[in-house]
């Protein structure tokens, strides 16, 4: 009988070290992935801001070209309404 319970002393040591050495592992991964999701979000972020100041900028240089320039900015808007008609009624 002694034997069986050291047999089963030992399985259950081996499992539950085996059990804690997975279960570290695991954990160590989930951390990585969150690392890894909290930059990625980070960088999109700092990516939306940029963009988002590219286009504020874009728009205050194209109101600022119209206002100093209007009927420049009339016939570019109707060349391009026209070129834009012609390729939308060939399609």
């Amino acid at each position: 009988m002694k034997n069986v319970n050291t047999v089963v002393d030992t399985v259950t040591d081996f499992t539950n070290e085996t059990i804690d050495k997975a279960s570290k592992a695991t954990n160590e991964v989930v951390d990585k992935a969150s690392k890894v999701t909290h930059q990625v979000a980070d960088e999109m972020s700092e990516k939306g801001t940029q963009l988002k100041k590219a286009e504020q900028r874009l728009m205050k240089e194209t109101t600022d070209y119209v206002r100093d320039h209007p009927m420049t900015s009339v016939g570019i808007a109707l060349g391009v309404g026209f070129l834009l008609s012609k390729w939308l009624n060939n399609r």
